[in-house]
């Protein structure tokens, strides 16, 4: 009887732990299904340039994980019951259910709307591949001098303003942020985002805590009205729904609480990963939800499992961050150097240098979960250790 792993999600961190999985487990032993419902990798880092016009290159998982022996499931998932250990999904043929011995959680996270009165009816998202579509359409039919307003002073709110302003320099765009611009960056690094913005153009309103979005404009905190064809919601994140449906133990930001295997304490065959877990990184903070995060997590989870399975010791995997790395359009970028707990310190790596130091960081990304064991010979071992199982009569039944 195989040891049924399943894996939700197929983002950067799911998708990298069903590929580490397959190369530390024989196929004999377990049956790894990932369930996803895009055919192809999103490349998350980039949906800015995809809103922009840029087309990116297909990454389609038939492709990626061929010969893997991991098994692509196309759908979607509306409910996890982890008392029973079943997944319930929808597909083109309906709905179904999956049985699982071990879970790997890594549905992620979308935007999130913080709240704010009309953000839902009339903002644009890109934190996934159908908002930045949406969002690319609506850039598309705007004419000349059209006002463009970016909401977010983070990473995803700089990237998509200076993207924006970089493609299309006919449009009026601006950025309206919280705080300080760049108030968690070192001065170098502040002192180049401004020239950046300020060469593209880029009106920043600072300590602009935006109230209210409307069809045609934004209004702030103190009441300024901020004209608007087209308003860019950047404001973080939020986990999907799933998990705080479940009986998981989680945080009050609906991530699953984890140990350092990335195991959930309340159920020791589910696994969390990425911004849908809640882990601990130096100095006991949380770590923020990002690629840098989430896929030193997909690898420990996936050698936590491997060696559990086959009678190991689970390594741990280093969670610790060493740069913020920001593209400023395709031309300037800026690495911003921080503490193992993410605080910016006075080194900073700026220009030309710093974007073509971005774009390798993106493209090893993607390359990194089509090669979860950096293209080296991984061995295959045994399943020794198998928890009980339920009575697989089917992995899948109707519902």
């Amino acid at each position: 009887m195989k040891h049924r792993i399943i894996v939700l999600g197929a983002g950067y961190t799911g998708a990298s732990a069903a590929g580490r999985l397959a190369r530390r487990l024989r196929r004999e032993d377990v049956a790894i299904t990932l369930v996803t419902a895009e055919p192809d990798f999103v490349e998350r880092v980039r949906m800015h340039q995809l809103a922009t016009g840029q087309d990116l290159r297909p990454r389609p998982f038939s492709e990626m994980f061929a010969g893997t022996g991991v098994e692509l499931r196309l759908a979607q998932v509306t409910g996890v019951d982890v008392d029973r250990r079943t997944v319930a999904v929808t597909d083109a043929d309906g709905t179904g259910e999956l049985e699982y011995d071990s879970l790997v959680y890594a549905l992620g996270s979308g935007w999130n709307s913080q709240g704010v009165p009309g953000t839902d009816e009339h903002a644009y998202e890109i934190a996934g591949r159908p908002g930045a579509l949406r969002l690319r359409e609506r850039l598309a039919g705007l004419g000349a001098g059209a006002p463009v307003v970016v909401i977010g002073g983070g990473l995803t709110g700089l990237e998509a303003a200076t993207e924006i302003a970089e493609t299309r320099p006919d449009l009026d765009v601006a950025l309206a942020v919280r705080g300080g611009l760049g108030d968690t960056f070192s001065p170098k690094g502040r002192q180049h985002l401004r020239k950046v913005l300020d060469k593209l153009g880029v009106t920043v309103h600072e300590h602009s805590a935006v109230t209210a979005v409307e069809a045609d404009h934004v209004t702030t905190a103190d009441g300024t009205s901020l004209p608007s064809a087209a308003t860019v919601w950047t404001t973080g994140f939020a986990v999907h729904p799933i998990a705080k449906a479940t009986a998981l133990e989680v945080s009050d930001t609906g991530q699953i609480v984890v140990d350092g295997a990335m195991r959930s304490v309340s159920h020791p065959d589910v696994y969390a990963i990425g911004d849908a877990a809640l882990v601990q990184g130096p100095g006991d903070k949380p770590l923020r939800m990002s690629c840098a995060s989430g896929i030193p997590t997909a690898w420990q989870a996936a050698d936590s499992i491997a060696a559990t399975l086959t009678g190991g010791k689970p390594p741990t995997v280093p969670l610790r961050y060493f740069n913020q790395c920001i593209s400023l359009g395709r031309r300037e970028g800026l690495i911003q150097y921080v503490t193992a707990d993410d605080r910016a310190v006075r080194a900073a790596l700026t220009g030309r240098l710093a974007a073509l130091y971005k774009e390798l960081v993106c493209k090893g990304a993607a390359w990194g979960v089509a090669n979860p064991t950096f293209g080296l010979p991984s061995k295959r071992r045994p399943v020794v250790h198998t928890p009980t199982q339920k009575d697989p009569a089917a992995s899948t039944t109707p519902a």
